[in-house]
């Protein structure tokens, strides 16, 4: 991840803008302008850490706010501490000695995105062990909080999962809507291969094999299994395979951890689960600052 990007830098920006962090009331009115002070982050529960880049670089965008030179943190990470490491509970994740002010009207937003990011990487994580050895992946989904997609995605990578589509500009996904628009498969794969952009994969989303058949014979180039049992989905992958077994086929919907192995187990390439990004509980993660 590159926490000095644009659209990264505008993201943190925003979270110290929402929280008014450089016009903290209460620490401004309590806190000497030159107290410095030393925050320890701590893992309260073994979990999956995702983040840990972003915290350098929001005392860097406060300071940038703030329109005033002022000397950056000094913040020290165990070299054992990295994103997509398996925390303990217990352990540093690491420290920062900083100007007291500074450290009080960050604390809430550092903990906030370590603690969702690193919930997210924790689910992918669990997810990724249950199907491990059957080659399948996990994916995400779009199903990210607005704003925040690309720290979400960049979590699921942390816990081992890997991206579907970044955006609706990121590849072609024919889905239910668009066959029931443009009425019918054919009509939407053909138009879809006729009006894509470069080198953009076709797939297309199927609700059962009537429909699985028409896909494959109007020229999808990846298929999407929606909302089918496990039985289903095997029966799909050795239709699939025995017509066109260079397709790529993606499981999706009603998948949870106690089933998904199943669904690997089926024969599918991918497994996407929007539970990664939209359900991920926070971590628990502190942060204790005293005087130095």
């Amino acid at each position: 991840m590159n926490w000095n990007s644009r659209r990264i830098s505008a993201i943190l920006a925003n979270a110290l803008l929402e929280d008014q962090a450089t016009r903290d009331a209460t620490t401004l009115a309590t806190i000497g302008p030159a107290q410095k002070a030393l925050a320890t982050i701590h893992a309260k529960q073994d979990c999956v850490l995702a983040g840990i880049g972003c915290v350098q670089r929001i005392f860097e965008v406060f300071a940038e706010l703030e329109g005033e030179a002022r000397a950056y943190p000094q913040v020290r990470i165990p070299q054992e501490i990295f994103d997509g490491v398996r925390l303990h509970k217990g352990e540093v994740v690491g420290t920062i000695r900083h100007n007291a002010r500074v450290l009080l009207s960050c604390e809430r937003i550092i903990l906030n995105l370590l603690q969702h990011l690193s919930g997210i990487a924790t689910i992918a994580r669990r997810y990724v062990d249950a199907i491990e050895g059957t080659g399948a992946r996990i994916l995400d989904t779009r199903k990210t909080v607005p704003g925040l997609r690309q720290l979400e995605k960049y979590a699921v990578r942390c816990g081992g999962g890997f991206n579907h589509r970044l955006d609706l500009n990121d590849g072609i996904l024919v889905k239910n809507n668009h066959i029931d628009l443009a009425g019918g498969v054919e009509v939407a794969v053909t138009r879809a291969l006729t009006n894509r952009k470069g080198e953009q994969t076709v797939e297309v989303e199927v609700r059962d094999m009537r429909e699985l058949d028409e896909a494959l014979r109007f020229g999808a180039e990846s298929i999407l299994l929606d909302n089918m049992t496990p039985d289903q989905t095997r029966a799909a992958v050795e239709f699939i395979r025995g017509r066109k077994p260079e397709l790529k086929i993606e499981s999706s919907g009603g998948i949870t951890l106690a089933n998904i192995r199943q669904y690997a187990e089926a024969g599918v390439d991918f497994i996407s689960v929007g539970a990664l990004t939209h359900s991920a509980s926070a971590v628990d993660l502190s942060m204790r600052i005293e005087a130095v």
